[in-house]
C-alpha cells in the first residue's frame, strides 16, 4: 500500500513514517490545521487590546468615573476581559491587562489603572 502525502495527496518515496512529501506540504499542512483557531486567537487578542485601550483613553489619570453607554460608544466589549479581582468587601474589578473597571450603580463604571511593574 502506497502512502500520498498529507497536503498535497501525491506519493511519498522515502521513509516508512514519512507524512509529507516536503518542508513545503508540511509547512502548508500544519498551517491550514491552526488556521481555525489562530483566527479565533487573533479576534479574541484584538477585541482584548481595543478594550484596553478605550479603557486607557477614558482614564488618562489613573481613576475615572464614566457611564457604560460612553464605554460602548466606543465600542468596549464588557465580555472580554482577562481578570478578575475580588476586594475582601466582595467588589469585583475586572481588568483588560492593567486597565480595570468595576461597575457602579445607575449605569455608572469606576475606572482604575494598576500599576504593573516592568520586569
Amino acid at each position: 500500500m502506497e502512502k500520498c502525502c498529507l497536503d498535497c495527496q501525491q506519493p511519498i518515496i522515502g521513509r516508512a513514517d514519512k507524512k509529507f512529501c516536503d518542508d513545503a506540504c508540511r509547512s502548508n499542512y500544519n498551517n491550514r490545521m491552526r488556521s481555525r483557531e489562530t483566527a479565533y486567537f487573533r479576534k479574541i487578542n484584538h477585541t482584548l487590546k481595543k478594550n484596553r485601550n478605550i479603557l486607557k483613553v477614558l482614564n488618562p489619570e489613573g481613576k475615572a468615573k464614566v457611564g457604560t453607554g460612553a464605554m460602548r460608544a466606543l465600542g468596549f466589549d464588557f465580555k472580554h476581559i482577562t481578570e478578575i479581582y475580588t476586594t475582601r468587601q466582595g467588589s469585583q474589578y475586572r481588568f483588560c491587562y492593567e486597565y480595570g473597571y468595576l461597575l457602579l450603580e445607575d449605569n455608572r463604571v469606576l475606572l482604575v489603572k494598576r500599576d504593573v511593574p516592568l520586569t
